[in-house]
């Protein structure tokens, strides 16, 4: 864990999908920048286990399951939020579903939609829910990872890469229509990194990587830590002139376009 910096200090955050690698890292970092989280997963035990090592750690943390598709288990994750830490300033929306490979017509419309709802719906109600109580405490930041591949159509990906590219135009109205709040909203955008997830999809992590890194300028995939670190420059002071932005941390993949050879650099 980061050392402590105080870098969000008197904050408070919400981060769903933090029983992640990714999740769970900007949970982890956070705290260690002074800031109460709370950790929302779908999954109880794994973010139990976040919470569990930020305590650790000597950062203060609480967790509560949470279905970001479900309107009333995200209102009910805000309020809890408020309750224990006595406002929200940060919202981060990391959950994501899982979809499978396809086309139009292999796809079923179940994982079209499930795509959706996690993604971009379950982003919305959070922002619903978060943005009077941040509005409440005077303003605020969120932070909605998004995906390199909401900016590039990638064949077999139609409801990941669409419901990022939506996550990404939902976060510039959202900027807009909060800033006389003092709320600003920016998206980040990943590109491919070394997850339990990345793993289950290609078998193995050599694997992954193996087929992943050379996508990238860097010939390598991202770890989450690094993603971390972006969330913290948004959801702090440093970003205080940015809103409706997308960071793009992609390892050169958007600027690539392409394959490395094997002994390239």
């Amino acid at each position: 864990m980061a050392d402590n910096s105080g870098k969000l200090a008197g904050s408070v955050a919400l981060v769903t999908g933090a029983g992640g690698e990714i999740g769970g890292a900007i949970a982890r970092r956070f705290a260690a920048e002074g800031a109460a989280v709370m950790v929302t997963d779908v999954r109880a035990d794994a973010a139990a286990v976040t919470v569990a090592d930020i305590k650790k750690s000597g950062g203060r943390a609480a967790w509560t399951r949470c279905d970001v598709a479900s309107a009333d288990e995200a209102r009910e994750a805000v309020r809890q939020a408020c309750q224990l830490f006595r406002k929200l300033t940060i919202l981060v929306n990391v959950a994501a579903a899982v979809t499978p490979d396809g086309t139009v017509e292999t796809l079923d419309l179940e994982d079209w939609n499930k795509a959706l709802a996690v993604n971009l719906t379950g982003a919305f109600v959070m922002c619903k829910y978060a943005v009077p109580e941040m509005r409440k405490a005077g303003g605020g930041a969120i932070v909605n990872i998004a995906s390199q591949l909401g900016q590039i159509g990638v064949p077999g990906r139609a409801p990941y890469s669409t419901s990022k590219a939506a996550l990404i135009q939902f976060t510039q109205c959202l900027a807009g229509d909060h800033a006389k709040d003092g709320i600003r909203a920016n998206s980040l955008s990943p590109g491919g990194v070394d997850t339990e997830r990345t793993v289950r999809r290609f078998g193995s992590r050599e694997a992954a990587n193996k087929a992943r890194g050379p996508f990238h300028l860097l010939n390598r995939t991202g770890r989450a830590e690094e993603i971390a670190a972006g969330a913290l420059f948004l959801a702090g002071d440093e970003s205080s002139f940015m809103t409706g932005a997308d960071l793009l941390m992609d390892g050169g993949y958007l600027a690539f376009k392409g394959v490395l050879k094997s002994d390239s650099k």
